[in-house]
């Protein structure tokens, strides 16, 4: 059910096949009625979901059956992804329309997925929503050339061949985007040093820390092991969320019609904020489960439009851009074809390939931008 109505407005006449894409300013200003946001309705998002949070974590102490607990332990991962996607909305200043309670929501937000908030910042809305696709800036699931996949070590390349096998994106999302940029980075990996960043990193850190003592004491309360509750009580959830936002991550910007570029001009004229998105749907209102976060072109059109009115702007951008926008129906058929098919990328064939370099997706020419 949706909350908050969407206001009306005039629009144009959807945009001829043959005709070129007009300015990203002009594709926004469609959307400026959408971007209104309510400052009530972050507060009972996020509410509701620590709300659920907490239930799943008092499930994994108070039931009996083991079963029963790694269910609640499993919840609370995919309860931790929805306050990080309330994160995420605050972070890109769509939640509320007050600068600095964003701020102070984000951090809240982001403390049971143990993400930094100034170095999430940095990395989501500077790097990737700045040069989505752009190979050399945009490091979220950058691919490999041939020459870059032949030049590896041995154990690299088992690395990049699990990372891109379907199965392992959570293991992608923890190694190479969390411990190696997000928490506590090194020099190498994060080249900008503020000390922002390592006091979000100690907030996340004491608020993990909290949560492991606040297991510990429960398994000594109830006379239950204490590593069997941490385990289903926190091992299980971070785990089930380093699954999800791997996947998510993975399937908005991975799939045979999407483009990555290595010339930034070329980049420029493709309107990467349109080509290079999909938006990936779900039967059975799972997109609304997942706050919307799949209605990812309108949120790379315009980052200021809330989550709570994502729904409305994408099915604006589609149908004023009809033909456009990539719409994917989801299958986990699907989703491993995709993974089978897009292991590296050829840029001047200007397609996917596997890891012997044959193409496995159409060329994709570059969008002619008005």
């Amino acid at each position: 059910m949706t909350a908050i109505q969407t206001p009306s407005q005039e629009l144009p006449a959807p945009l001829a096949p043959d005709a070129p894409l007009p300015h990203r300013k002009i594709i926004r200003s469609w959307l400026i009625p959408l971007s209104e946001r309510t400052t009530w309705w972050a507060f009972v998002l996020l509410a509701f979901d620590y709300a659920l949070l907490a239930a799943c974590l008092y499930g994994v102490v108070s039931l009996e059956h083991v079963g029963l607990k790694l269910l609640c332990g499993l919840a609370a991962g995919f309860v931790l992804g929805r306050l990080f996607i309330i994160g995420h909305d605050a972070c890109h200043q769509s939640l509320t329309p007050h600068r600095q309670l964003n701020k102070w929501l984000g951090r809240i937000a982001f403390l049971p997925s143990i993400t930094p908030y100034s170095l999430w910042d940095v990395g989501h809305n500077v790097v990737h929503h700045g040069f989505t696709n752009l190979k050399g800036v945009d490091f979220v699931w950058e691919p490999k050339t041939q020459a870059e996949f032949d030049a590896m070590t041995p154990g690299r390349r088992f690395m990049e061949r699990l990372y891109r096998s379907g199965w392992a994106p959570g293991l992608y999302y923890m190694v190479e985007i969390w411990w190696k940029k997000m928490f506590f980075p090194n020099q190498s990996s994060m080249g900008t040093r503020r000390p922002l960043f390592f006091w979000d990193c100690v907030g996340v850190s004491a608020y993990g820390l909290v949560w492991i003592a606040g297991l510990v004491a429960a398994a000594l309360a109830t006379n239950q092991s204490i590593a069997l509750l941490l385990v289903l009580g926190f091992v299980v959830p971070m785990l089930f969320w380093f699954a999800m936002i791997g996947f998510v991550v993975y399937v908005h910007h991975t799939h045979v019609k999407v483009s990555w570029h290595d010339n930034k001009a070329a980049w420029t004229r493709a309107q990467p904020f349109v080509s290079t998105t999909v938006h990936l749907t779900f039967p059975f209102q799972i997109g609304a489960v997942l706050h919307h976060i799949m209605e990812h072109t309108a949120h790379h059109v315009d980052m200021s439009i809330p989550l709570y009115r994502l729904k409305d702007a994408q099915k604006m951008l589609e149908d004023l851009l009809p033909g456009r926008i990539i719409v994917q129906p989801f299958s986990w058929a699907w989703y491993f074809r995709t993974a089978r098919a897009c292991k590296l990328y050829d840029f001047s064939r200007r397609c996917w390939t596997d890891f012997k370099g044959r193409a496995t997706s159409e060329p994709q020419a570059l969008p002619v931008a008005a």
